[in-house]
């Protein structure tokens, strides 16, 4: 059964790779604003579940003449904090504004996930969820934070740092699932494959 990754992220694709999984990768191009708009009274988890069940629709339906039986995970991270979910920053200024927000305090990295599996081109069944792992933030100094945003890296993440990567040197702990901070919950998406009736095991390639 073929997986698919309905995310461009490579740190999703990393942590399916590192568990056993060989997951083509397919990318939706969705207007991920007009999405939360249409959801825009709902709650954090169910936002970020609505995000990841849109992008693995679009890839499901994009796919289905090639793929017919594919299983398609579709993956959502933002951050909560002080009572607001945010994504990606859009620029330099906005990282410095998170960060001054975040050091030394804690949030909730939420991530959405959904699990469709495909029979003959159609989606056969759907299973959704969302995850939630408690992150607590160092404080950098002024000039770590510069060299910080001078790699980039906190401008392509969902909350401006990494669990996994440089963002990790200001990441004090967490609580909860790893996984989930880096960008996709093993532990859900297990249960959520069994929700449509597949074993992980049986994707694991050995």
């Amino acid at each position: 059964m073929r997986v698919v990754l309905a995310s461009a992220s490579p740190a999703r694709l990393r942590i399916l790779t590192a568990a056993g999984l060989d997951p083509a990768v397919e990318v939706a191009d969705l207007d991920e604003k007009a999405v939360l708009d249409s959801v825009a009274h709902a709650s954090v988890g169910e936002k970020v579940t609505t995000l990841a069940s849109a992008k693995a629709t679009t890839i499901a339906r994009r796919i289905a003449g090639a793929h017919p039986d594919a299983l398609v995970i579709g993956c959502d991270s933002m951050l909560h904090l002080d009572g607001e979910l945010v994504g990606k920053p859009a620029d330099a200024d906005e990282v410095r504004r998170r960060w001054r927000a975040m050091a030394g305090r804690t949030g909730e990295l939420l991530t959405g996930h959904a699990v469709l599996r495909m029979v003959d081109g159609e989606i056969d069944r759907v299973a959704e969820g969302h995850a939630v792992t408690v992150v607590r933030f160092g404080e950098p100094t002024n000039a770590e934070l510069d060299a910080y945003i001078g790699t980039g890296e906190p401008l392509a993440v969902a909350g401006a740092f990494t669990l996994d990567g440089l963002g990790g040197w200001f990441v004090e702990g967490i609580d909860g699932d790893p996984s989930n901070v880096i960008g996709l919950s093993l532990p859900l998406v297990r249960r959520l494959l069994a929700g449509v009736g597949v074993t992980v095991t049986d994707l694991w390639q050995r």
